[in-house]
């Protein structure tokens, strides 16, 4: 005979894993199809390879605005 935290702990093992809501409705950042949970953004393992060949090659860097000014070095422990 089961007791009750047993029951409700194997009612729970039984019970249907469910999605989180917002996994379907999310698209993949690059052709826009339905994501799949597994390879979450993404929709397949094409388009995240897609994705890491952009962020390798530089394509998602962001762009810094250099100055003309030159840095000053950090004093050193001589107190220069």
């Amino acid at each position: 005979m089961m007791t009750g935290t047993a029951m409700a702990d194997r009612k729970a093992q039984d019970a249907p894993q469910e999605s989180p809501p917002a996994a379907s409705a999310r698209r993949c950042p690059i052709c826009g199809k339905p994501a799949v949970l597994e390879m979450r953004p993404f929709c397949s393992k094409r388009c995240a390879d897609v994705d890491l060949h952009r962020w390798l090659g530089g394509v998602y860097a962001i762009p810094a605005k250099e100055s003309d000014e030159e840095p000053t070095p950090p004093e050193g422990k001589d107190g220069e």
